[in-house]
């Protein structure tokens, strides 16, 4: 009889469970998995020049992958953004490249267009393919010996033909070789940045990845604590001040773009341009949280926005789920970037 009955209940709870709306699964918090290759079909492959700190970052897109981005910063170095708005002709994207060098790492994206054409993906034309690849740029020539060298096509084209659905490498490679933080307290006090990836996965499905390139002007803090947990140096080179006090100080970036923090979103939802803009406008609110201050005249501050349409979700879930993705990218990237001379990494406080 007691078996008989734990057999009822058993069958009772499996029924309950079965009988729950699908809307409810919006109450279960996300988990965190690997990274942005975790949208199935998005590929990430990255090239570290040996030469000097630098590097590309390569995110190429299953098919009929719907793209838009969103510039912030005041100093950008991008390239075919105008096609992602929501008001044109063409709503899908075949790569995303972001490169160290400053203007000049944009030649790296004619690698990427060369070796997607070899593929045939793109648009079919008179025999040809014609990929839409968009990009953006980050300022890094200060950083090592030699300020000529630069990402270029082979850097492109390299870092494409290596993209994998596998583990996204972090840290100090790729775009984030060279990429340094926290520059706005002045000459000596400035830290390392890098590449850092995360994703948050829903039970209904819904997965939102996320992959950036820290190189910010501010410092980073940690959006739970408040907290600084790198960026600009105190006078002993080892404690970090606080930004809130410094801006509250009157202390701000000046000069010139040399920074810039770049990003891209990736959801397995099922979006327009429109809404895939929206997304990108809202991922930018994890850079606000983590990164202090942001959106200067001296960041080129990008993300982009990439939709596989696998999905159905509501916009306003994948938009929050990314700033938060967002938060916690940035926050890999610079805990896991290895230190440069004069540019330690968050370990090399400890």
């Amino acid at each position: 009889m007691q078996k008989h009955r734990l057999i009822l209940l058993v069958t009772g709870i499996m029924a309950i469970v079965v009988a729950l709306p699908r809307g409810q699964a919006r109450d279960v918090p996300p988990t965190t998995d690997t990274g942005i290759t975790r949208v199935p079909g998005i590929k990430v492959g990255q090239l570290t020049l040996d030469t000097r700190p630098t590097g590309c970052t390569v995110i190429l897109t299953p098919a009929n992958t719907v793209g838009a981005v969103d510039v912030r910063g005041g100093a950008p170095g991008t390239v075919e953004t105008d096609l992602l708005r929501p008001d044109e002709l063409v709503s899908t994207i075949n790569a995303v490249i972001f490169a160290g060098g400053s203007a000049f790492g944009l030649a790296a994206r004619d690698g990427v267009m060369k070796y997607l054409e070899e593929q045939k993906i793109g648009y079919a034309f008179g025999g040809a393919f014609v990929p839409i690849v968009s990009g953006a740029i980050l300022f890094d020539l200060p950083i090592g010996d030699n300020p000529r060298v630069r990402p270029d096509a082979v850097c492109g084209y390299e870092a494409a033909a290596r993209a994998t659905t596998g583990r996204v490498a972090e840290g100090s490679v790729g775009a984030g070789a060279g990429a340094t933080i926290g520059k706005f307290g002045g000459p000596g006090h400035a830290m390392k940045g890098g590449v850092g990836t995360t994703s948050l996965t829903l039970t209904d499905g819904l997965i939102v990845g996320v992959l950036v390139v820290v190189n910010a002007s501010g410092s980073i803090v940690d959006p739970k604590t408040g907290k600084p947990v790198a960026g600009v140096r105190a006078a002993d080179g080892k404690s970090l001040e606080d930004p809130f006090a410094l801006v509250r100080r009157g202390v701000a970036p000046s000069g010139a773009g040399g920074n810039t923090t770049l990003g891209v979103v990736a959801t397995n939802a099922r979006l327009s341009k429109a809404q895939a803009l929206k997304v990108a406008s809202m991922a930018h609110d994890g850079f606000a949280r983590t990164i202090v201050p942001s959106h200067t005249m001296s960041d080129g501050d990008t993300i982009f926005s990439l939709a596989t349409g696998q999905v159905d979700a509501d916009v306003n879930r994948v938009g929050v789920l990314a700033a938060e993705a967002t938060s916690d990218a940035i926050l890999r990237a610079v805990r896991l970037a290895k230190g440069l001379p004069g540019f330690p990494g968050v370990a090399d406080l400890k």
